[in-house]
């Protein structure tokens, strides 16, 4: 926001009017070591074969590995790419204290229909030289993939947009379910569900089994694109990205789906009347 070859306004008077201080400007955000990147990128490909591993149980696969690192530096990382034990423990995943929390609601649910249910959840994505978090939205019965965004931050802003994008393009669900993050607990992100009448459900802590959809698709994705691929910048990722999704909702076949793709099991089932044949779906 800052312009500093302005004609009229110094960079001090710029950062005055802003509010924000003149060391704020000039500073040049520190990324990861090359070190903390390659045990970032070791923990990720474990999480998604042990969801169950915590701080003690990474940091020894890491010694397996050849890397002699702290806890506490296992548990910042951890921290950092969003990665929680999905076992049962005290204030696991804590929410924001000031969000509210809205009950789970497709426990014993048929999940038939496009637009039933939509799903969403946020994933870290390893790069060359550093790590960007990338949010789908999901159609939960056709397993399409309707938006997504990738950030280089944790914020709401990039998940709001994501589902202000599946709204505008593909109408609205009746119900949206995510986990008790605080980018799906904020007012922010509720507030656009609200304003389109939409029922928010969201998984107990600890129940990634909740949004079962999204964690499949993650591992989908980061297999076979993001881990055959070493990413140098975030042009790129969505580049690769964007291809794979693409692929994924008009080619790639789904057992679950009759081995229907996604994009066919989501037009076809959209609107009133009975759906296609199809493999019946129930919430976990």
């Amino acid at each position: 926001m800052v312009v500093p070859d302005h004609s009229r306004l110094s960079i001090v008077r710029q950062c005055g009017i802003l509010g924000v201080s003149r060391s704020t400007f000039y500073y040049e955000a520190v990324g990861e070591n090359p070190l903390n990147i390659r045990l970032m990128d070791l923990m990720d490909k474990q999480y998604l074969d042990t969801p169950y591993y915590g701080v003690r149980r990474m940091r020894h696969m890491l010694s397996e590995h050849g890397f002699f690192v702290s806890r506490k530096r296992v548990r910042r990382l951890m921290r950092l790419m969003g990665l929680v034990a999905i076992y049962q423990k005290p204030n696991t995943s804590r929410p924001h204290p000031e969000h509210r929390i809205y009950p789970y609601l497709l426990r014993n649910v048929a999940i038939e229909r496009s637009n039933h249910v939509w799903c969403s959840d946020i994933t870290y994505i390893p790069m060359r030289r550093g790590f960007l978090y990338l949010v789908a939205i999901m159609d939960w019965a056709s397993r399409r993939v309707l938006s997504r965004r990738l950030s280089n931050t944790l914020d709401t802003r990039f998940c709001v947009e994501a589902l202000e994008e599946a709204l505008r393009k593909h109408g609205k669900p009746e119900i949206f379910n995510t986990d008790q993050g605080c980018q799906f607990t904020s007012e922010d992100f509720t507030g656009v569900l609200k304003a389109h009448g939409v029922q928010i459900s969201m998984d107990g802590k600890g129940r990634w089994m909740d949004n079962v959809m999204v964690e499949r698709l993650w591992r989908s994705l980061k297999y076979e694109c993001v881990f055959l691929h070493s990413f140098e910048n975030g042009m790129e990722a969505e580049k690769k990205i964007g291809e794979w999704i693409d692929r994924y909702n008009h080619l790639r076949p789904h057992f679950s789906l009759d081995y229907l793709t996604p994009d066919k099991v989501y037009f076809n089932n959209l609107g009133a009347g009975p759906p296609a044949p199809m493999t019946r779906l129930k919430a976990a």
